[in-house]
């Protein structure tokens, strides 16, 4: 199997090759050939073919700021200014509960990427980029689509 590492939008070597969603050509459709493609090429050479699927609930609220915040800086190389600015848009978030007209005293967000903006979907494909390596480690072939693998 070719590397898992090649992108066309951001720069070669950021996002897996293997991820499909958040980015062109690289659709549902492209994760369901791929996955049938592997299904059928190991059936053809007379391999056993095994689908496991993992489904991440709330995946972008579990991403850690801290190890984020670590993998851009050494996994992508940010520093100075870029690394600073990431740190501001992830840290010093607050929380909080309300229900009609009550509501919770607010609490520091200590993990999450925030949803509905552009930079959630990418930073979290960021964060669990080594999942990739990490199947392929033990001789599997992943596919990740969104926060599914």
């Amino acid at each position: 199997m070719p590397s898992a590492y090649c992108v066309r939008s951001l720069g070669a070597g950021l996002l897996p090759d293997l991820q499909s969603a958040y980015r062109a050509f690289h659709s549902t459709e492209t994760a369901v050939l791929k996955v049938m493609s592997d299904i059928l090429w190991a059936i053809d050479n007379g391999n056993l073919s095994l689908l496991a699927l993992l489904d991440l609930s709330s995946a972008f609220d579990t991403v850690d700021h801290e190890i984020l915040l670590r993998r851009l800086g050494v996994s992508y190389g940010l520093q100075g200014t870029a690394l600073s600015w990431f740190t501001s848009y992830l840290n010093g978030r607050m929380w909080f509960i309300r229900c009609r007209a009550s509501r919770s005293n607010p609490a520091l967000l200590g993990c999450g990427v925030p949803q509905g903006s552009v930079l959630g979907p990418i930073l979290f494909v960021l964060y669990t980029a080594d999942l990739v390596r990490l199947i392929e480690n033990f001789g599997l072939h992943p596919n990740l689509y969104a926060d599914d693998a």
